[in-house]
């Protein structure tokens, strides 16, 4: 079975597979930023406006495709690596600066 980054997203924190999650959700769980998420969020909005080649068919709104772009940039998918690099890195570094913060 090949599973969608939602259903590995829920594998991963013990949910049923297509439960949905909110942005508050995947934040609390991942230790992801709310603003981090958001920028992925708008990104995945402007990607599904601006370049409908790119968008599946089975996609029918700009909120759909950039749900689906959280749950690839929670889980570690393309994502991540390619158009939103530069927050993943951000992320990383916010979570650096916290842990240095406890120490």
């Amino acid at each position: 079975m090949v599973y969608t980054n939602k259903q590995k997203f829920n594998r991963k924190y013990n949910q049923k597979l297509n439960e949905p999650n909110s942005k508050k959700d995947i934040s609390k769980l991942t230790g992801i930023s709310m603003k981090i998420l958001d920028d992925v969020y708008y990104r995945g909005i402007g990607a599904f406006k601006t370049n409908p080649t790119s968008v599946r068919k089975n996609v029918t709104a700009p909120e759909q495709w950039a749900m689906a772009r959280i749950y690839s940039f929670a889980v570690g998918g393309k994502t991540q690596k390619t158009a939103d690099a530069d927050l993943w890195e951000k992320h990383l570094k916010n979570m650096k600066r916290k842990s240095k913060k406890y120490l």
